[in-house]
């Protein structure tokens, strides 16, 4: 969790509108408390845009469990804060519609 900020939203949850530091903390917790994530890896990174304080890019996810294989492709946002440390301050799934449409752009 040193890697999220305090002050993170992440969007595109199915059933929930947004989450925050508390719930994304308390989510790892359980999973890494009870065993139930085996991995997680991202591929395909591409910036879409940057300052010398921000970046925003697309990247896809896969996360192994111990119930199956998840992927989703993701569009986070880091943030140099004020010590110093990259932290993601915005992470959102991004729905199938996006994800084809930024295909058919790249192709």
């Amino acid at each position: 969790m040193a890697l999220i900020s305090r002050s993170v939203n992440a969007f595109g949850v199915p059933g929930l509108e947004v989450i925050g530091y508390e719930d994304w903390a308390r989510q790892c917790q359980h999973e890494f408390t009870n065993k139930l994530l085996k991995r997680v890896h991202h591929e395909g990174a591409r910036i879409v845009s940057s300052t010398p304080s921000r970046i925003l890019f697309k990247t896809r996810e896969t996360a192994e469990g111990v119930d199956g294989t998840r992927n989703h492709c993701l569009e986070v946002l880091i943030e140099k804060e004020s010590d110093g440390m990259w932290r993601v301050t915005q992470e959102r799934i991004l729905p199938d519609e996006e994800v084809a449409f930024d295909q058919h752009k790249t192709q």
